[in-house]
C-alpha cells in the first residue's frame, strides 16, 4: 500500500494526502500570489514519487522547473526548520512537454470528428441554430464516409454542404447560408489565431501519459500553455477533449490504493465561462464518472465560486490559499468559500481565509472513510524541485530525450474529406469540358455534386459494369477489418453511448 503524501504542516501537525483518495478529485484556490502553483508542483512532485502519472497545464511558464533539482537556499530551510521539516532534499523529476502549437514540447493534436461539434461549437462561438448546422455537416461527413481530419477537411466540407445545401434540405433540414456563413467565418477566425496546428494527425495518444521511468516514479506531463491561454475557449476545449480521451480509452478500475493519473486543471474557470447547459451537463458527467477508471482531476482556480455547485459538489479534497475581501461580492466569496470546508473549533474559518500569508493555506483532505477532515492551517511544505522555468537548454533536452520523442513532430496528411472533395471537383470538371457524346446518358446531376457522387457511390460503364466508389469500398474494408469504420467523437458519449473506435 503507497505511503500517505505529506504535503503541509505546522509546527505540530502534519496534513497528508491519502494516495487512494486522490482520485476523489480536489480544488485549489486563492489570489494571486498566495501559492497555488507552488501547492500545484508540491502535489505533482508527490504524486510522482509513488509512481503516478501526472497531467498539468504550465499557464504562467514556471512549472517546468519541476524537471530539475531545487536550489537549498538559506531562506528556504529556515522558512522549512520553522515547520519542523528537517529532511528536505532536492531532486529532479520525469517530466515530459508538450504544446499544442509544437514550438515549446511535443505536438499535441486532435482529429476535428473527434473533438465533436459539441465543442467545436463553442470553439466557434456558434449559437444554436448553427450549431445545428454543424452537427448537419459532421452527419452528412459520416453518411457519406468523409473523414474530417484537420481544418482543411472542415473548411471544404462546410462550403461543399453550404454551395449543395438544396441537394441535402430533403433528408436533412434546412441549411441556411447564413449558418454556414457563420462557421465560415469562425473557422477563418481560428484559423488566424493559429488554432489549425490542433487539428490533425497524428493524434495524441493519452497512453503516452501513463507511463513510470525506470525508478518508478511517474512521468509528469505538461503542457505549454503560455500562448494557448490567449485563446481561452481553444484552451478549455483541448483540455476538456483530453479529460474525454482519458474516460473513453481508459477501462474501469474501480477503488485503487493509488490513481492512475491525476490531471489538474489550471485556470479552471474557463471550462465554465459562458458555457452552453449541455456542456456543463457533459462536464458534470465526466468528473462523475471518470473516478471509476483512476483518474483523479484537481481544479485550480482563484476563487471556489468559479466552479459551478453540481461540479464543486464531487472535489472532495480542498487547499484554500488567502482570498481578499475588499467589496461585497468578494466578502460574499470568502463567507461561501469557510461555509463550504468542515469549521475547525480552534479558528474562524472565514477570518482566517483573509489573514493566511502566502505558502499558507487552509487544508482538508478525505480521510480513509472518504469524509472531509476538520480543515486545519499550515504551510505547504515547499517542493524539492525548482521553482521556476527550465532554460531553453533545458527544455530543448527534455524534448530530445523524451520516450516520445519522433513520433509526433511530423504531420501526416492522409486522404480526407479534403482530397475526395478536391476528386470530385475535378471529376466534375473534366465532365464539363468533355461533354458527352450524342446519344449516350447524361449525367442527371452536374457540378461538383455529380462528380462527388460518382467518386463516392461509384459508376455504371457502358455495358452495365459497376464500379465501386469510396463508400462500397469502404463498406467492404468494413465488412474485413472493423477498425476502420469512422466514427465520429463527440464529448456527449462520456456516458458510454456508441463505442469509439478509432480511424485507422
Amino acid at each position: 500500500m503507497s505511503e500517505p503524501l505529506l504535503i503541509a504542516r505546522t509546527p505540530d501537525t502534519e496534513l497528508f494526502l491519502l494516495p487512494g483518495m486522490a482520485n476523489r478529485h480536489g480544488l485549489i484556490t486563492g489570489a494571486t500570489g498566495t501559492g497555488k502553483t507552488v501547492t500545484l508542483q508540491k502535489l505533482a512532485e508527490s504524486l510522482s514519487e509513488i509512481g503516478v502519472p501526472v497531467f498539468m497545464a504550465d499557464v504562467k511558464g514556471d512549472l517546468t522547473g519541476i524537471a530539475q533539482a531545487g536550489t537549498a537556499s538559506e531562506k528556504l530551510l529556515t522558512r522549512l526548520k520553522n515547520i519542523g521539516v528537517n529532511d528536505w532534499q532536492p531532486h529532479a523529476n520525469p517530466v515530459v512537454v508538450w504544446d499544442i502549437f509544437g514550438e515549446k514540447g511535443h505536438t499535441v493534436r486532435a482529429t476535428v470528428s473527434d473533438l465533436g461539434p459539441l465543442l467545436l461549437a463553442r470553439l466557434l462561438n456558434l449559437n444554436d441554430v448553427q450549431s445545428g448546422v454543424l452537427n448537419i455537416i459532421f452527419r452528412i461527413a459520416d453518411d457519406q464516409g468523409l473523414l474530417l481530419l484537420d481544418f482543411k477537411d472542415l473548411r471544404a466540407i462546410t462550403q461543399y454542404i453550404g454551395d449543395n445545401a438544396k441537394s441535402f434540405q430533403n433528408q436533412y433540414g434546412n441549411i441556411s447560408s447564413a449558418s454556414v456563413g457563420a462557421i465560415q467565418r469562425g473557422l477563418l477566425s481560428l484559423e488566424q489565431q493559429g488554432a489549425a496546428h490542433f487539428f490533425g494527425e497524428p493524434m495524441l495518444d493519452i497512453k503516452d501519459w501513463m507511463r513510470t521511468d525506470a525508478n518508478g516514479k511517474g512521468v509528469i506531463n505538461i503542457l505549454s500553455a503560455e500562448k494557448l491561454y490567449q485563446m481561452p475557449k481553444l484552451y478549455a476545449a483541448s483540455l476538456l477533449w483530453m479529460l474525454s480521451e482519458l474516460y473513453e480509452q481508459l477501462p474501469e478500475a474501480g477503488d485503487l490504493e493509488k490513481p492512475k493519473l491525476v490531471f489538474f486543471f489550471d485556470e479552471a474557470h474557463l471550462l465554465f465561462n459562458d458555457a452552453p447547459q449541455v456542456l456543463l451537463d457533459k462536464i458534470e458527467q465526466v468528473i462523475r464518472l471518470i473516478r471509476s477508471k483512476g483518474v483523479g482531476v484537481w481544479f485550480v482556480s482563484q476563487n471556489p465560486s468559479d466552479i459551478p455547485d453540481n461540479v464543486f459538489g464531487q472535489l472532495g479534497n480542498r487547499v484554500q490559499h488567502a482570498l481578499r475581501a475588499f467589496t461585497p461580492k468578494d466578502q460574499k466569496a470568502v463567507k461561501t468559500a469557510a461555509q463550504t470546508m468542515r469549521a475547525n473549533p480552534a479558528f474562524d474559518t472565514e477570518k482566517a481565509i483573509q489573514e493566511l500569508g502566502t505558502g499558507e493555506a487552509l487544508i482538508s483532505f478525505l480521510d480513509a472513510k472518504g469524509s472531509p477532515s476538520v480543515v486545519e492551517r499550515a504551510m505547504v511544505i515547499a517542493p524539492c524541485s525548482r521553482m521556476g522555468p527550465v532554460t531553453e537548454d533545458e527544455r530543448n533536452g527534455l524534448i530530445n530525450h523524451s520516450p516520445v520523442y519522433g513520433k509526433y513532430e511530423d504531420e501526416v496528411d492522409r486522404e480526407s474529406a479534403y482530397e475526395m472533395l478536391q476528386k470530385g471537383f475535378q471529376a466534375s470538371t473534366e465532365q464539363q469540358n468533355n461533354p458527352p457524346v450524342k446519344g449516350k446518358e447524361v449525367a442527371v446531376d452536374d457540378g461538383i455534386l455529380g462528380g462527388l457522387k460518382d467518386i463516392l457511390f461509384g459508376t455504371t460503364g457502358p455495358r452495365g459494369g459497376k464500379k465501386d466508389g469510396v463508400v462500397q469500398t469502404m463498406a467492404k474494408s468494413a465488412a474485413r477489418q472493423v477498425t476502420n469504420q469512422i466514427v465520429r467523437g463527440d464529448v456527449g458519449e462520456f456516458a458510454g453511448g456508441e463505442k469509439k473506435i478509432s480511424q485507422t
